[in-house]
């Protein structure tokens, strides 16, 4: 069927994410720092997503696209994701969507014990996960970098109550010791029953 979709130009996108956050269906995200349309059937043709883009980067074509799915909102409005990837190891350093950022470092079990853990803890957060115990290494290089070559409003950790959890708030600390930066921060810690502990 043929109907009017968005439709974005990755030359002039700069990855400030205001799209994917103007977008009730979910149909943007953010793929290594530009904006891409998702999905054709979430993308509901009328254009939240314009009037907020800084460079002009989206416009409506009208082409061959999946019925838009109405069930798209409801299912959409839930994540509070801002970009893509996620997982600490994969995120870059700089992108433009850490300028004035409020960073979420997270066990990336944490969001799977709290129900609320989107709108609680993601909300209006550029989200980082790990887990200290399955990946190698430590993450404070690679979060004191980020920490340095951006300009980050806070931070934010949530860990779960578990020993292994302690290597993700220490990596985070060291990070923030290390960046030269007085950068607000703190730690949550959830039981494994997704209670907030402190």
């Amino acid at each position: 069927m043929k109907r009017k979709v968005i439709k974005i130009d990755e030359n002039l996108c700069n990855g400030c994410g205001l799209c994917a956050q103007a977008c009730h269906e979910g149909a943007i995200g953010m793929i290594d720092g530009k904006a891409h349309l998702l999905r054709d059937d979430y993308c509901d043709g009328l254009g939240n997503c314009l009037p907020v883009c800084p460079t002009g980067a989206i416009t409506f074509e009208e082409r061959e696209a999946s019925d838009y799915d109405q069930s798209a909102g409801a299912e959409a409005e839930a994540s509070e994701l801002m970009q893509w990837p996620v997982q600490i190891k994969l995120l870059p350093l700089r992108a433009p969507y850490y300028e004035g950022a409020h960073l979420l470092i997270a066990a990336d079990c944490a969001a799977f014990t709290n129900g609320d853990f989107h709108n609680r803890f993601m909300k209006n957060k550029i989200t980082m996960i790990g887990c200290p115990k399955l990946d190698e290494g430590s993450y404070a290089e690679k979060l004191t970098a980020i920490l340095e070559q951006n300009n980050i409003a806070s931070v934010t950790v949530v860990r779960m109550e578990v020993p292994c959890c302690g290597g993700l708030a220490n990596a985070a600390i060291e990070a923030l010791k290390n960046c030269g930066k007085m950068i607000p921060w703190n730690v949550v810690t959830l039981s494994i029953r997704g209670e907030v502990l402190s």
